[in-house]
């Protein structure tokens, strides 16, 4: 036993040994809590305090009753803003410098916080305070996000005592991805019962709040509370949709003036701003068809309902605060991680919000006629981004470009007994690696050389309390840069260089443009010509800031290009055999073998003793896209549901034998993207169908289950969870060993026709 930590002495005997209790680190004294509230894909204009017409009451009375900044900004997408916010590093620094899922192969790309750049949590952890994370997390690779970890890189091993949530960048607010610590769960009820993530991740950080408070009332918490809100999918309860009925008919250019309007009315920017012309890729309004106009408004009713139902849920954590007298010693940050989302593409989506992102097009037809399924857990909608650019208002571009469309984004910070100003409006220019310096300076806590034994990198950002109570203070940010996919920025004294990368291209042909911030707010005069020596400066500067702060080897690739670089273990290796067994609980999509656009095979093991024994044999994905193997009526399906475009059905032409102990499936790749399914029982093919589009076959937008389809359902023709009834021993997938086998065999039974 190591006694290095025993401060008392051991002798022979009780009587002559000295004891001694090790003190757990205490907070100073009259410490505050913390609260980091983080929306998703929120843009700059969205809330009513900084000029939109959407119905944010409790969001607006923190504003009120604190400080809103307008010249705060994040990285343009969500993992790296994240990274950066819990750590105050610069995001390629801690190893996160995409969205969190792949390993680049690089230190800048590892998709994991480095333990050389402790986040938050791990410090207060430290300093004795309680800590517990709420809702999205989306900083760890898809690899590590299995029911067996490595549990290293979720919530409890950074620093959190509790966690409850998901860990992926996106899920259904519907029928949500839960873990629970380090466990995936079901969630409490249905959709029809009531259930909806945003009032469940309430719930559970007010339940985490009180249960703290009953068993330590005088130790402060860190909670961070990061909502799936409102990312698409944009779901909300109907009756918050349809408070809005109308009020977007007149359009996006309409609407985007009149948030313009506001936003001068109200101060929240300057006077003199000007609106930028609407964005190249978007249309005028008054050349979109009737149909069209419908859909669209339609789908921004449903980002505006979601918004104020997200409101609502604050307002109760606000009110829960009050009530158990913490509000006024706690202090509130409240932000989003990046601006509104373009990838709805020209007319959003009803069926999957990623079709941008897949390139998977639902038929206008179909997104008009399933108009009122928008926001309900019938779909999995996105708005156009042409509302996209309303939410970004007054700036050009959206998330994941670094003009200020993609990065300049709400920062209100609420803490009654540290400031004293209610409702003031601070400009100084600052960014999210400035918030970890802030709260460790309100708790009088130095920046640590060392957290749980590994030496610390320096915190990068700048302490925001200077400008609390002075509103005219001088902005003590000097320089930042940005990178996000290719696309790049630097900002000195008030002067900006920014230039847009065509992904897959070189970076010779990055055209850079040229604003003077301090007096452009909106970015809309490029300047470049004007003064070529100080574009130059700045681009110069951009490469030395590149070097210090890891952002090399600068990366421009499409995810799909960053994909192909990856080491594919089928190639690598040879054939692969995964085999599964049935639990109750869903394994991740990652988990899930990949099965996109090559030849495999799926073998079910089971008894089957009755004809009525039936249900789901494995299923990955939602409603939304996926594929199920399942038994009904004592014939065999494989549904390949192709993002809830097409499903590409292959079923049994005959009953199943009785005592069968095989249900097979092979999948043979006759061409690009296609290839014939055939479905066997035992060594009998009992069915085969063409399938196409199989470059989406396997990707995932769900869970991967054994046995069942627990929520949303992939195939129309049952009902979830459809439990298999008989005894399934397990399921093996066989990918790359069966090309030749395959084709031989289908080319026997096409002979026989």
């Amino acid at each position: 036993m190591d006694h290095s930590r025993f401060r008392g002495i051991i002798s022979d005997t009780i009587e002559t040994s000295t004891p001694y209790w090790e003190q757990m680190k205490k907070p100073k004294e009259g410490s505050p809590n913390v609260l980091l509230i983080l929306l998703d894909d929120l843009g700059f204009s969205h809330l009513g305090c900084y000029g939109s017409d959407i119905h944010t009451p409790n969001i607006d009375r923190l504003a009120k009753n604190g400080l809103r900044y307008n010249n705060f900004h994040t990285t343009a997408i969500c993992s790296p803003t994240r990274a950066a916010l819990l750590t105050g590093r610069n995001p390629h620094s801690t190893g996160v410098s995409f969205v969190a899922h792949h390993d680049s192969g690089y230190p800048n790309g590892r998709s994991k916080v480095s333990k050389e750049t402790a986040m938050l949590s791990e410090i207060l952890q430290n300093e004795g305070f309680s800590t517990f994370a709420v809702g999205k997390w989306h900083l760890l690779p898809g690899k590590e996000q299995s029911n067996i970890g490595p549990f290293t890189n979720w919530p409890l091993g950074r620093g959190f005592d509790r966690y409850y949530g998901f860990l992926e960048g996106a899920t259904s607010q519907w029928y949500p991805d839960l873990v629970e610590d380090n466990r995936r769960i079901s969630q409490p009820k249905s959709p029809e019962e009531g259930y909806h993530l945003t009032e469940d991740l309430t719930d559970k950080a007010i339940q985490m709040i009180k249960e703290q408070k009953s068993a330590q009332a005088d130790k402060p918490f860190f909670c961070y509370l990061a909502y799936g809100a409102t990312h698409a999918p944009h779901h909300a309860p109907k009756e918050f949709i349809d408070q809005y009925k109308g009020k977007y008919d007149k359009g996006w250019d309409i609407v985007r003036q009149e948030w313009f309007n506001r936003q001068r009315d109200i101060g929240i920017i300057p006077s003199e701003t000007n609106l930028p012309p609407r964005n190249p890729d978007i249309p005028e309004w008054d050349s979109l068809s009737n149909d069209q106009k419908k859909l669209f408004a339609r789908m921004q009713e449903a980002f505006a309902g979601f918004l104020e139902h997200t409101d609502e849920q604050i307002g109760r954590l606000i009110d829960e605060l009050n009530k158990i007298n913490q509000l006024e010693n706690t202090i509130i940050v409240f932000l989003s991680d990046n601006g509104a989302c373009a990838m709805g593409g020209d007319e959003g989506s009803v069926n999957s919000w990623s079709e941008s992102l897949t390139q998977v097009k639902e038929l206008f037809e179909n997104k008009i006629n399933r108009i009122d399924e928008i926001g309900s857990h019938l779909a999995d909608n996105h708005y156009p981004k042409g509302w996209a650019s309303v939410g970004n208002t007054p700036f050009k571009w959206y998330k994941s470009f670094v003009h200020a469309g993609g990065i300049k984004d709400p920062l209100i910070i609420h803490y009654p007994d540290g400031i004293n100003e209610k409702g003031g409006i601070r400009s100084q220019f600052h960014h999210v690696t400035d918030i970890v310096p802030t709260i460790l300076e309100l708790l009088k806590i130095d920046e640590p050389k060392e957290v749980n034994g590994v030496k610390q990198r320096p915190i990068y950002g700048e302490s925001l309390v200077y400008s609390f109570h002075n509103q005219e203070a001088e902005t003590r940010k000097k320089i930042q840069h940005y990178e996000m996919i290719g696309n790049r920025a630097i900002w000195k004294d008030g002067w900006k260089a920014v230039a847009i990368h065509q992904r897959d291209t070189s970076f010779e042909k990055d055209v850079w443009e040229l604003y003077h911030v301090d007096t452009d707010y909106s970015e809309s005069v490029n300047l470049a010509n004007r003064h070529p020596e100080k574009l130059q400066e700045l681009k110069k500067l951009w490469w030395e800031e590149a070097r210090k702060y890891d952002v090399l080897p600068l990366d421009g690739r499409s995810i799909s290009s960053k994909v192909k670089g990856i080491p594919n273990e089928v190639t690598k290796h040879g054939p692969v055999q995964n085999i599964y067994y049935p639990t109750e609980n869903r394994f991740h999509s990652s988990i899930a073998p990949d099965i996109k656009n090559k030849s495999f095979e799926i073998k079910a093991e089971l008894k089957r003793n009755r004809f009525q024994e039936e249900g789901v044999l494995v299923s990955s994905g939602s409603q939304a896209g996926g594929y199920v193997l399942y038994i009904k009526d004592n014939r065999a399906f494989f549904d390949y549901n192709y993002n809830g475009v097409i499903h590409y059905v292959v079923r049994s032409e005959l009953e199943l034998p009785n005592w069968m102990n095989q249900l097979i499936f092979r999948f043979v790749k006759t061409g690009k993207n296609q290839g014939i399914g055939q479905l066997y029982a035992d060594a009998s093919l009992i069915g085969q169908a063409e399938i196409k589009n199989t470059n989406n076959l396997g990707f995932s937008k769900g869970p991967f289950q054994i046995g069942q389809n627990s929520q949303s359902t992939i195939s129309k023709e049952y009902l979830a969870p459809f439990v298999y009834q008989g005894a399934l021993k397990q399921v093996s997938f066989t990918i790359g060993s069966y090309q030749k086998d395959l084709l031989a065999t289908l080319e026997m039974e096409l002979a026989r026709e």
